[in-house]
């Protein structure tokens, strides 16, 4: 064998490699699952209060603000949506493929279509990002972080 193949073929193992470790770090090493968060929500009168949920799974990290994701269901959701802060401009992040409650796509059609409604959960939950939740009018309620534009400044 050449020493030419031979550079080839270390550097297709090493770049084999270092995207299996860049896959790894980016959808597994981080993450966390989490069986509990205190969800907020803002109300239009200004005031806060903690929301009551039940079936909540979620993931989240310490290693980014936007890596929060959450999935879970409410008792009025006609109720919660009115009296919470609307939230415009809800996009809803893509979660890692093995947390499935979580489909980022769906939720986002959904708002879209007015299909669910995105309230305001907590404002800077962490330095320049939101809380969100996007609410179906079944109970369903999904939960996420999202930047709201005050570090850009």
């Amino acid at each position: 064998m050449t020493s030419g193949r031979l550079l080839v073929i270390a550097i297709v193992l090493v770049t084999a490699v270092f995207a299996g470790a860049q896959w790894w770090f980016q959808t597994r090493a981080y993450y966390q699952p989490i069986d509990r968060a205190d969800l907020f929500v803002a109300l239009v009168d200004g005031g806060t209060d903690l929301l009551p949920d039940t079936g909540f799974a979620g993931i989240d990290a310490d290693t980014s603000p936007l890596r929060f994701r959450g999935c879970f269901t409410v008792e009025d959701p006609a109720a919660l949506v009115a009296r919470a802060v609307p939230y415009p401009d809800a996009t809803p992040l893509i979660a890692p493929d093995w947390f499935d409650c979580f489909d980022a796509p769906a939720i986002g059609a959904a708002l879209e279509a007015g299909e669910a409604q995105a309230i305001l959960s907590q404002p800077e939950v962490r330095p320049g990002a939101d809380r969100v939740i996007a609410v179906f009018p079944d109970g369903r309620a999904y939960a996420w972080h999202q930047w709201n534009g005050s570090l850009e400044d």
